[in-house]
C-alpha cells in the first residue's frame, strides 16, 4: 500500500541536471544553439547569451574543466531524451528462464513429455534450467543424471546451446540451455510447437467421438431376433383369443 504523500518523509526526486542559475562555476565552455563551439566565457555572460535567445543554459558535461554548457530549449531536450530511452527499451530483448525438473529414474513417456516442454520454451526463445532431483540413495549415482542431461542436450542440439554444463548442487544436478542462433535469428520458429498445441483439441474431439458407444452387428442381430420372437408370440396370443 503506498504511503500517503503527507506522511512520506522522502525528499522529492530532483532533476540532477544543472541549468541557468543553478550553474555556480565561474567559467564554462559554451556551445551555441546551432551546435557551434563559442569558447570559454564567464558563466554570467553565457547565461545572458542564452536569455537573449529565449533559451536555457544547460550543463551537458559537468566533469569537463571547465564544464561544457549548451544553449537550448531544456523542456524539448528532456522530451527528446525520454523518447530515446523509450526507444532503447523497446529494442531490448527480455530473457525468461524456465525450469523443468526430471527424476533420475524417469519413465520414457514422462521424459518425452518434459522434453516437449523444453523444446517449446526454446522455440519461444526462453532459457531453460534443467534440474535432476535425487532422492535417498539416488544421490550416490550422479552418472544417471548426467546421462539424462547429455541425452536431452544431444536430442535438442538444433534448438539449444549448453550455457552451463551439468553441475551437482546438493541433491540436485542442474544444466542451463539457451536458444540456439538458428532460433534467435528466426530460422527456426515456434510454429511447429504452437501447431502441436493447436492440433490437440481436434484430436481430443476425435477421441471423444470415437469412444462413443455403438451397437455391434452381433448385438443388432440379437435384438432383431428378439423383436421377431416377441412379435410371433404376440401374434400367437391373438390367434388364441
Amino acid at each position: 500500500m503506498p504511503v500517503p504523500r503527507r506522511f512520506d518523509r522522502r525528499p522529492p526526486e530532483r532533476d540532477s541536471t544543472r541549468i541557468n542559475e543553478r550553474i555556480r562555476v565561474p567559467e564554462v565552455r559554451l556551445i551555441d544553439e546551432n551546435g557551434n563551439q563559442v569558447g570559454v566565457m564567464k558563466t554570467a555572460d553565457a547565461l545572458r547569451y542564452a536569455q537573449d535567445k529565449d533559451l536555457d543554459l544547460v550543463e551537458v558535461a559537468p566533469e569537463a574543466r571547465p564544464p561544457v554548457c549548451r544553449v537550448l530549449d531544456y523542456s524539448k531536450y528532456k522530451y527528446e531524451q525520454a523518447q530515446k530511452i523509450k526507444q532503447a527499451r523497446k529494442h531490448q530483448q527480455q530473457i525468461t528462464i524456465r525450469e523443468i525438473k526430471f527424476r533420475p529414474k524417469i519413465a520414457e513417456n514422462d521424459y518425452n513429455t518434459k522434453k516437449g516442454h523444453v523444446e517449446r520454451f526454446l522455440r519461444h526463445k526462453d532459457k531453460v534450467k534443467i534440474t535432476i532431483m535425487f532422492r535417498g540413495r539416488e544421490v550416490t549415482h550422479p552418472e544417471r543424471g548426467v546421462m539424462i542431461l547429455d541425452r536431452l542436450a544431444e536430442e535438442l542440439a538444433e534448438l539449444a546451446v549448453i550455457e552451463q554444463r551439468p553441475i551437482q548442487d546438493g541433491r540436485n544436478m542442474t544444466m542451463m540451455l539457451g536458444p540456439s542462433k538458428a532460433v534467435l535469428s528466426g530460422e527456426i520458429s515456434s510454429a511447429s510447437a504452437d501447431g502441436a498445441e493447436a492440433d490437440a483439441p481436434p484430436e481430443a474431439d476425435e477421441a471423444a467421438t470415437t469412444s462413443a458407444p455403438q451397437a455391434s452387428p452381433d448385438r443388432e442381430a440379437a435384438l432383431d431376433a428378439l423383436s421377431s420372437e416377441n412379435g410371433a408370440t404376440a401374434e400367437g396370443d391373438t390367434s388364441k383369443i
